[in-house]
């Protein structure tokens, strides 16, 4: 059973470990109050941001004046979302980030993204999950030695009750015997 107790600790440490990350994930709103629009800096707007797996991007747009297009690097070094990973123009589009790497977006209305509006983010893998050293509670069943310091280890005394004494009253009761079987020998005088 006292597996069930380490189990039933490390179940619940990796629960508090799921919530802590679920919990510090960070929804990023592209460009801030500008939203996703022509006249950006969006290399700017991502410097100094660290986005890693679980984050969100927002991006806030008129729609159908603008699209959001997830393309690769080579599309979005030439600026063509005719092999777009995904695509969107309703005016709020919302991009979960799964996975590490970098992620490519490119607005696909001509001449959008060469006058600036495309963004890439370089998504840090998770962390580590922290470990935790958890003691072995199984009992030993190797006899130890005792150390070579030298030293002998002492014996444990056994302490034997005293022979149980005759009431010469003739009174009735517990007599001597049957405190010293109930472990209070030392405790009781005998009348």
């Amino acid at each position: 059973m006292a597996y069930s107790g380490v189990s039933l600790s490390l179940v619940a440490l990796l629960l508090v470990s799921c919530a802590s990350a679920a919990a510090a994930a960070t929804k990023y709103t592209v460009g801030d109050t500008s939203g996703w629009t022509t006249g950006s800096d969006y290399t700017t707007w991502a410097s100094g941001k660290k986005f890693k797996v679980g984050d969100t991007l927002e991006f806030n747009y008129a729609g159908g004046a603008h699209t959001v297009d997830e393309v690769s690097a080579a599309d979005y070094a030439s600026c063509s979302s005719s092999s777009a990973l995904s695509s969107d123009s309703t005016g709020t589009t919302t991009v979960a980030l799964k996975t590490a790497g970098k992620h490519y977006f490119i607005c696909g209305v001509a001449g959008h993204c060469s006058g600036g509006m495309k963004l890439v983010v370089d998504v840090a893998a998770p962390a580590p999950a922290p470990t935790t050293d958890t003691p072995d509670t199984t009992p030993s069943t190797t006899p130890t030695s005792p150390s070579s310091s030298g030293v002998t280890p002492k014996t444990p005394v056994t302490v034997l009750a005293p022979p149980a004494k005759q009431s010469n009253s003739g009174a009735t009761g517990l007599r001597a015997a049957a405190w010293a079987g109930l472990g209070l020998a030392g405790l009781v005088a005998v009348f």
